[in-house]
């Protein structure tokens, strides 16, 4: 039997096992009247807790016992479970990556990428690196809430040799499992003579880094993989796939000068990204803004992305606007809400 609501409140009556009488004094009381009303009815304990969470006019008994047995399940958005917004500590490296890591939780994200820090060389992990110092980075990670989903490791020592080459990227590798890193991105060469070389260093390791639970990507980052057609080119050349695209569409103009457009780049590397630096351009070459302010189509290079297959993964921000790190701080939680508009119009 449901009555119909009155001025400042909400009287219902419900047969159902026995009786719950309204109103009661505060939502808490509600919440326990349903908890302990029947424990074999939790389906209809759902619904009324969403039901009595809002006014309603002119329901009755049987609409609301037929709400009550369906068995659609409510599910969160669908770009909440595709997408895995996180932010690089790149626009914190004048601190220690510590400092970066709060300001990170601060503003609201879940996910990290490990990049640039204050460090004997200006990163958080390296070849260099001790397994011990990467278990400790992926434990502060944790404390903070944050998922390590992303690390740049830096150059690999190849212009030592194939063979160091080999073993500097092995160690990073496993520095990024004991951190329990997601991804390892590589930065590529710009010397040409190390182009051969450097990309048989990566085909020897993907196997090792698959086995780690490792996944390997290249990005644009000039040289020789400056575009979408260069880095198609290097992934075919490893031939492995565990080895794959970290798409960065501000590189694209940055590194063309702001002549090829990453709307454009994009289809060129259908079926090979795995992940994405959001990260936004003002020519000429500036790249240290947040992103939705530069000239960076976001919503385009996102539509072309996802229709050559990159529908689910990590989207990273990796630079804002450069100021204190109060400055900082607001303008990484204005990059996570424009992140989350932008997904939230993928569909």
């Amino acid at each position: 039997m449901l009555h119909a609501p009155m001025p400042e409140e909400f009287h219902l009556a419900i047969l159902v096992s026995g009786t719950i009488n309204w109103p009661l004094e505060d939502d808490s009381m509600k919440e326990e009247a349903l908890a302990n009303h029947n424990p074999d009815m939790e389906s209809r304990r759902r619904f009324l807790r969403k039901f009595l969470s809002v006014p309603a006019v002119g329901i009755t008994l049987n609409s609301l016992m037929e709400a009550s047995h369906s068995k659609e399940v409510p599910q969160p958005p669908q770009n909440q479970s595709r997408w895995q917004i996180g932010c690089y500590t790149r626009p914190w490296d004048k601190y220690e990556y510590l400092f970066a890591l709060d300001a990170i939780a601060k503003a609201g994200y879940e996910h990290v990428g490990l990049m640039t820090t204050k460090s004997f060389n200006g990163l958080i992990i390296s070849h260099e690196t001790t397994l011990e110092t990467a278990h400790q980075i992926g434990e502060e990670c944790r404390q903070r809430g944050l998922n390590p989903l992303s690390a740049y490791g830096g150059d690999i020592p190849v212009a030592a040799s194939l063979e160091a080459g080999i073993e500097g990227l092995k160690r990073i590798i496993e520095s990024c499992a004991a951190a329990r890193v997601k991804n390892l991105m590589l930065g590529g060469v710009t010397d040409e003579k190390l182009h051969a070389p450097y990309y048989k260093a990566i085909s020897e390791c993907c196997d090792f880094a698959s086995e780690k639970g490792i996944g390997l990507s290249i990005k644009p980052h000039g040289g020789t993989n400056s575009t979408g057609p260069q880095c198609r080119q290097i992934i075919e050349l490893v031939n492995n796939p565990n080895f794959r695209l970290w798409y960065d569409p501000a590189n694209i103009l940055y590194y063309s000068d702001g002549q090829i457009d990453p709307v454009e780049d994009a289809p060129s590397v259908d079926g090979l990204v795995v992940g994405m630096s959001v990260k936004d351009y003002h020519h000429p070459k500036e790249v240290l803004l947040t992103p939705g302010t530069g000239q960076v189509d976001f919503l385009n290079v996102m539509k072309k992305l996802v229709s050559g297959g990159f529908r689910s993964g990590p989207l990273i921000v990796e630079c804002l606007k450069v100021g204190e790190p109060e400055t900082i701080l607001e303008e990484a939680r204005k990059a996570l809400r424009f992140t989350e508009s932008l997904t939230g119009q993928l569909g």
